[in-house]
């Protein structure tokens, strides 16, 4: 069976390493450098690095900020933000990143998953796909949470799969920042639906959470609340989900 992945999340704007709810009310939490560092210090599996006001601003990625945290980490490094061609995604690999993650780009023109899988790898491609709830139906939602689109979830995750993405970064928004649980219908869903790892993301508050996401199918589970607020640490997390049979990196 396949290592469970434990990974930090840093959500960056402004140079700073924010956390909101519901993908809004930020709050600072320090130097993305330094963050990243401590993550890789205490052996998280990866690191992903969204810069969340790229979309919204219509910019691409701070490269210079992405070359400074992969200069001080050695774990496999996700980018993501303001990816809007195969140039860009390009140009985030040169600056250190191993992945790049492609959101409202490819809602917006979802070829460039097939040619970012077709220049780089499918290895390379992390299909993030941010979801809310609405009228009991799972939206897909782009622009850092501000534009619902006509897309269905797991119907838009298994499109994604054709296209060519190496997994799915798979964002409760109604679920991001509270701590009170990822979207496990919404996770079981996604992984039934895709061959492809899914790595679940919003709501991680407590220990137990991770254990649940990987219970109903996830590969990996994206935190950022629970080791940036909440006083548990990747070591904690590590040896929890070890003692209770999940397979994770020792």
């Amino acid at each position: 069976m396949l290592a469970r992945r434990i990974i930090p999340c840093l959500d960056v704007a402004g140079g700073r390493v924010v956390k909101g709810v519901h993908f809004t009310t930020l709050r600072d939490d320090g130097d993305p450098v330094e963050q990243a560092a401590r993550y890789d210090a205490d052996g998280a599996d990866e690191l992903v690095f969204l810069d969340i006001s790229a979309s919204p601003e219509a910019r691409r990625t701070t490269l210079e900020m992405v070359e400074r945290v992969a200069e001080s980490i050695f774990i496999p490094f996700t980018v993501g933000g303001g990816i809007r061609a195969v140039a860009d995604a390009g140009a985030a690999l040169r600056a250190g990143a191993d992945k790049v993650s492609i959101n409202t780009a490819a809602v917006r023109d979802p070829s460039i998953v097939a040619r970012l899988a077709e220049s780089f790898g499918s290895q390379c491609v992390v299909a993030a796909v941010d979801v809310t709830r609405r009228d009991g139906r799972l939206t897909v939602v782009i622009n850092g949470g501000r534009e619902a689109t006509p897309l269905e979830a797991v119907d838009w995750i298994r499109r994604l799969e054709g296209l060519g993405a190496g997994e799915i970064l798979l964002t409760s928004m109604d679920r991001d920042g509270t701590g009170e649980g990822y979207d496990l219908p919404l996770i079981r869903a996604a992984s039934e639906a895709v061959s492809i790892p899914v790595i679940a993301s919003g709501g991680a508050g407590r220990l137990e959470h991770l254990a649940e996401a990987f219970e109903v199918g996830a590969h990996g589970v994206l935190a950022a609340t629970i080791f940036h607020f909440q006083g548990s640490t990747l070591p904690e997390a590590r040896a929890y989900l070890r003692e209770r049979g999940y397979p994770v990196r020792p």
